[in-house]
């Protein structure tokens, strides 16, 4: 089963105090200190339906990144929004966040406590590397048009970082690929969606650059409509979202893909003879 919506992802126009949207309502730049950069998903998710972000700009001297998850409050309800997704927003109840770490918030399961049940959603591992744990999930990498979490298939063509265009977008393009740097370095992309596991209930799940991360949440309350959340923290500056197709791909995107099909590297674009528009449009997405 795909996801077959396909709005215009926006983020809402109520957030953190210190943060600055753009004209289009697509990036979100914390503009000072390290907190109030609480944002939301202007419109509620649907089930399967992913909300993907890249970071776009880090800012030294801060410890800390990105949080992202989901909330059943109305961001219109929150006022003031909260300082700290974790654990201001968190603690207000249905509301599922995560801080986006260097061990790429993979998921093993164990038996839930009642210590990690979070106001519905259960909370599953703590995020070790799989190696250490002893799991051995195999990890495929875009053998697939396709990212298959349970019964939904997400178009793999947005959910991977690629570097800005230079001399070494070749080497930094495979590790985005394999998901071999850091989930919090510049450019990566990070999304979170939920999906439905039995009637009223749903797992929350992450998917870093193409890799889907498992389920950190479980018994999700769909009673309610969904949003997704993303705190603009610390060491992560600004994010944009990402627009994903879902359905039939347009015809800008059928030709990219026929075009980059046919090229060692995207780089290699620049050799073409080609309108710089349609260039540019190959390299940057």
């Amino acid at each position: 089963m795909a996801a077959v919506l396909d709005q215009f992802m926006e983020f809402h126009p109520i957030h953190g105090t210190n943060v600055q949207l753009d004209p289009t309502g697509t990036r979100a730049t914390r503009v000072e200190s390290f907190a109030n950069g609480v944002c939301f998903s202007k419109n509620p998710l649907s089930p399967g339906e992913i909300f993907l972000v890249e970071i776009e700009e880090k800012e030294l001297g801060w410890c800390g990144h990105l949080r992202v998850g989901l909330t059943a409050h109305d961001p219109r309800t929150l006022e003031p929004v909260p300082e700290y997704s974790i654990p201001d927003l968190v603690d207000l109840g249905n509301s599922w966040v995560f801080a986006i770490t260097r061990n790429h918030n993979r998921v093993v399961e164990e038996e839930p406590s009642p210590a990690d049940d979070l106001a519905g959603g259960h909370r599953l591992g703590r995020g070790e590397p799989e190696e250490e744990r002893g799991n051995s999930r195999p990890k495929i990498f875009f053998t697939s048009p396709h990212l298959c979490i349970e019964k939904l298939y997400i178009p793999m063509d947005k959910l991977v970082g690629r570097s800005r265009p230079g001399r070494y977008s070749h080497i930094l393009d495979d590790l985005y690929k394999y998901n071999a740097l850091p989930p919090t370095a510049r450019r990566s992309r990070i999304g979170v969606l939920y999906v439905p596991r039995e009637p009223g209930f749903a797992d929350m799940h992450m998917v870093i650059n193409g890799e889907d991360m498992g389920p950190s949440a479980k018994r999700i309350p769909t009673s309610q409509p969904i949003y997704a959340v993303v705190d603009v923290f610390a060491a992560t500056k600004c994010v944009r979202i990402v627009q994903v197709e879902y359905g039939f791909a347009s015809l800008q995107t059928l030709c990219r893909k026929a075009i980059q099909k046919n090229i060692v590297h995207r780089m290699a674009l620049d050799w073409l003879e080609l309108p710089e528009l349609l260039k540019n449009f190959c390299k940057y997405e």
